[in-house]
């Protein structure tokens, strides 16, 4: 059966270095053309990985997020030479202020949506064996936090809708009522999340956690695919980071808008990174394309 997401099943190694160089250069490129293509990419592998959930997501969300964002920085930041007009409180309102706040905001809705992919592909797990022999304690309390949320959410929704079901709902009745049906609610997920503790104790105690010379197996194996990969990154981030220390990205917003020159040089690095961003999707079409062959010859 064919995977959900092609790039998932990479090594760790290279899902924590590819999420790190977008995040790093999501938030330092300031310049618009290279917000739009983190935007772009981002919102692009989010749909790869959760469908119509990141779409609704983006629109419901996310979107709503950025535009409170973008109205934030003009209404408290007034530095900028072109001034439009004048705000009730006698504050110039300026074109630099408010071009500043929509980057401001597409760059907080990329990051944003890179974490979100992060978070459905670096996998506890993948997490665990990356830094488990560096910070094991940190590490382990990392992965066990990022578990339980998801894990305590599933078990409230649990035992609210059986608490419902006996006449213990907390969204009809009187505000008494209510308060006493989440109160009992609270008190069951507390139960259960110190008897959840135990029996997580209990398990790695058995397991042998914390003795010396204790050994770990790994699924992960870094094969010719990843090493393609690595080299990728690497050439990506030495190429964009060359870049940026030489000003090809370089982009100002105050006192006034002034932007870095177009030549070839710096339209290759906008390339670069647009191919670095949409790299995942890339090699998800490519995985569709060789499954459709294949599913087409059986």
């Amino acid at each position: 059966m064919r995977n959900k997401d092609a790039f998932s099943g990479y090594h760790p190694i290279i899902n924590f270095l590819y999420f790190a160089l977008v995040l790093l250069f999501s938030m330092c490129l300031m310049h618009p053309v290279y917000l739009a293509i983190s935007l772009t990419g981002a919102l692009a592998y989010d749909i790869t990985l959760k469908g119509r959930k990141a779409v609704r997501f983006a629109v419901m969300g996310l979107l709503p997020m950025a535009a409170l964002a973008a109205l934030v920085n003009p209404a408290f930041n007034h530095e900028g030479a072109t001034i439009l007009t004048y705000l009730p409180s006698g504050n110039p309102l300026t074109l630099e202020s408010m071009l500043y706040g929509v980057a401001a905001a597409v760059m907080l809705a990329s990051v944003v949506l890179w974490f979100s992919s992060y978070n459905e592909v670096m996998t506890s797990d993948k997490f665990v064996y990356l830094f488990g022999r560096v910070i094991p304690a940190l590490s382990l309390v990392l992965s066990m936090a990022l578990r339980f949320i998801p894990k305590f959410k599933a078990q409230m929704q649990t035992v609210s809708e059986a608490q419902s079901c006996i006449g213990r709902d907390t969204k009809n009745g009187s505000v008494f009522r209510r308060v006493g049906n989440a109160v009992k609610i609270f008190s069951i997920m507390v139960t259960w999340s110190l008897e959840n503790a135990i029996e997580t104790a209990d398990s790695m105690r058995s397991r042998g956690y914390g003795l010396p010379g204790r050994t770990a197996f790994s699924i992960y194996r870094f094969d010719d695919r990843d090493k393609a990969a690595l080299a990728w990154l690497i050439f990506c981030g030495a190429y964009l980071l060359s870049g940026w220390m030489a000003g090809g990205t370089y982009f100002r917003y105050y006192p006034t808008v002034k932007s870095v020159v177009l030549t070839p040089m710096t339209v290759s690095f906008m390339c670069v990174y647009l191919a670095l961003v949409l790299t995942p999707v890339i090699l998800d079409r490519k995985e569709d394309r060789q499954w459709n062959s294949l599913q087409s010859t059986i």
